[in-house]
């Protein structure tokens, strides 16, 4: 699969819709090929049913401010880019309203796939 961005912009942001038990919802979240796990802002999970409160499980994350732990959410359903994950865990988190996107896509979602950034042709490929 073959998908066009502009190399000469800052972010590569991609479109994704998430799935919850509130109903489902479009995203745009930033590709972070440096962020281990996908995390999702905390407005955009609770608007979809999910509740990042009520989850047990929490991961440190060092973030430009400091260190802070942050719950995991088992999500039922993400879809971006032609792929879809079920049960993919990722991190809830309230971001800067002036990054201007809803979360990061990280390697997680991508993993046992094979992702390619062409900069010079602006072309993102997993396959």
């Amino acid at each position: 699969m073959n998908f066009s961005f502009n190399p000469r912009a800052g972010l590569i942001v991609v479109r994704a819709e998430l799935t919850g038990p509130g109903g489902s919802g479009i995203l745009q979240l930033a590709l972070d090929t440096g962020a281990t796990t996908t995390l999702i802002n905390v407005a955009m999970l609770v608007a979809l049913g999910y509740d990042p409160a009520l989850s047990p499980e929490r991961t440190q994350v060092t973030t430009g401010s400091g260190v802070e732990f942050v719950p995991r959410v088992n999500l039922q359903r993400l879809t971006s880019l032609g792929l879809e994950r079920y049960g993919l865990q990722v991190l809830a988190h309230t971001l800067p309203p002036t990054t201007g996107v809803d979360g990061l896509l990280g390697l997680d979602f991508f993993r046992g796939l094979h992702l390619s950034l062409d900069f010079r042709e602006g072309q993102l490929r997993i396959g």
